[in-house]
C-alpha cells in the first residue's frame, strides 16, 4: 500500500515543492489571539459510558474556541490554486471509488464542505490501510509512530505530499484540532495488539478511536445552526454517536470477511450469553442462537443512530441534508442485514443504488424538519 510506504521516506516538503514549483511559499504571520470565555460543558455520557474519560470535552471546548482566523501555527502555506484543485480532486476521487454510501452524501454538500470531508476521508482511509491494507505485514509502532509525526507536520504546514496538501488546507480553512486524529492512530495501534473484545466498554472504546474521531472531526466542517450554538455540546455529543452508529453497523456487516482475518469484533461475553464463541463465527452457521444474539447487536446499533438525529437536525441548514443522507443510508444496512435473515457470515449486506437514490427525498424531508422521529 502506498500509504505504509510512503511514511517511511524523507520530509516532503521538499517534494511537493519539486513537483509544483509554485504550489506554495511560507510566510510568518504574529497575531495575538484572546481567547473567549470558556463555554460551560455538561457531562458526555452514553448508557454508563463516560466520554469524558476519553478527553472528548476538552476536544470539544477547543474546537469551539477556535477561530479560522487563529494563525496559531508557525507555518502557513500557500498552495498553487492549480496544486490545491488537482489534490482536492484526488481526494474526490479515492472517496467515490471506496466509499460509494458516503461520496453519495458528500454530493450534497457545498463545494467547500466537499472538499473539506474528502481530505478528512482520505487521511482516515490511509491511516486505516496501514493495518488493513496489502503492507499490514509491516506494521509496528514505529510506522504508527512516523505516521503520526507526519500528521503534526501537516496540521503545522509542512505536507509530505499532495494528500497531506489537502488536509493541510483543510486545517487552515476549519478549526479543526489535531487531538481526534492522533486518537484514530490510538485506534490503529489497538488494532494491531487486540483482535477481541471481552465487553461492550472494550468494543466501545475502540469505535471511539476509529470512527467516533471521525465525528469529531467533522463538525467543524459541518458548522453549527448560529441559533443553536449554544447547544455545541449536544451537537458533538450526536456525531460521536454518529460515528459509534456507523462503526457498529460496519462490524456487523464485515463479521464474515472479519473472521477470514482472524478477528472477531463482537462483545465475548455477550456472545456467550447466547451460546456462541469464536468458533461459531468461524464456522459461519447461522443459527436461532446466531439470529438472536444478531437482533440485540442491530438494536444497539440503531439506538447509536437514535442518538445522532437530534444533532443533525442542528446543523448549519446546508449541512443538514447530506449528513441525514448518510445516516438513513448506512440506517439501511441494518435493514439488509435483517432482509438476509441475520445471515452476515456467508453474506455481505448490501444496499443498491436505486433505493439509495430513493432514500435522498426521505433525508431531504427529514433535514426540512423538526420534532418529526421514526
Amino acid at each position: 500500500m502506498a500509504c505504509a510506504v510512503s511514511i517511511l521516506g524523507n520530509s516532503c516538503t521538499g517534494s511537493v515543492i519539486n513537483n509544483h514549483r509554485n504550489c506554495y511559499r511560507e510566510y510568518a504571520i504574529t497575531a495575538r489571539v484572546v481567547a473567549p470565555k470558556k463555554p460551560n460543558l455538561p457531562e458526555l455520557s452514553i448508557k454508563g459510558i463516560p466520554h469524558n474519560d476519553l478527553r472528548v470535552r476538552e476536544i470539544v471546548q477547543r474546537q469551539l474556541l477556535t477561530r479560522r482566523d487563529d494563525h496559531s501555527v508557525s507555518r502557513q502555506p500557500e498552495f498553487h490554486p492549480e496544486f490545491l484543485e488537482e489534490a482536492y480532486d484526488r481526494c474526490r476521487e479515492i472517496c467515490a471509488e471506496y466509499a460509494k454510501t458516503f461520496y453519495l452524501g458528500t454530493r450534497l454538500m457545498t463545494e467547500e464542505r466537499q472538499k473539506a470531508i474528502w481530505a478528512i476521508y482520505v487521511w482516515c482511509r490511509r491511516t486505516d490501510e496501514l493495518v488493513d491494507g496489502p503492507n499490514a505485514i509491516h506494521m509496528s509502532d514505529v510506522v504508527l509512530d512516523r505516521w503520526e509525526e507526519r500528521l503534526h507536520d501537516l496540521f503545522h504546514g509542512r505536507p509530505f505530499d499532495m494528500l497531506d496538501a489537502a488536509l493541510t488546507h483543510t486545517v487552515q480553512k476549519f478549526p479543526l484540532d489535531i487531538k481526534p486524529f492522533r486518537d484514530m492512530i490510538d485506534g490503529m495501534r489497538m488494532d494491531i495488539k487486540k483482535s477481541r473484545y471481552e465487553n461492550f466498554q472494550e468494543l466501545y472504546l475502540y469505535c471511539y478511536y476509529v470512527a467516533g474521531t471521525v465525528g469529531l472531526m467533522s463538525v467543524p466542517v459541518m458548522g453549527i445552526a448560529p441559533e443553536l450554538s449554544s447547544d455545541a455540546p449536544s451537537i458533538y455529543n450526536s456525531a460521536l454517536s454518529l460515528g459509534i452508529g456507523n462503526q457498529l453497523t460496519n462490524i456487523l456487516r464485515d463479521v464474515g470477511e472479519d473472521a477470514l482475518r482472524g478477528r472477531v469484533y463482537l462483545p465475548q461475553d455477550e456472545l456467550a450469553q447466547f451460546g456462541l464463541c469464536d468458533e461459531d463465527v468461524y464456522s459461519r452457521r447461522v443459527t436461532d442462537n446466531w439470529k438472536e444474539f444478531m437482533k440485540g447487536q442491530i438494536r444497539r446499533a440503531r439506538f447509536y443512530f437514535n442518538q445522532a438525529e437530534e444533532g443533525a437536525s442542528k446543523l448549519d441548514k446546508d449541512s443538514r441534508w447530506p449528513v441525514w443522507s448518510a445516516l438513513l443510508l448506512y440506517r439501511n444496512i441494518l435493514d439488509a442485514i435483517e432482509e438476509n435473515d441475520y445471515d452476515n457470515l456467508t453474506k455481505r449486506a448490501y444496499v443498491g443504488r436505486t433505493k439509495k437514490l430513493l432514500m435522498l427525498p426521505l433525508s431531504y424531508t427529514r433535514s426540512i424538519s423538526t420534532g418529526f422521529a421514526f
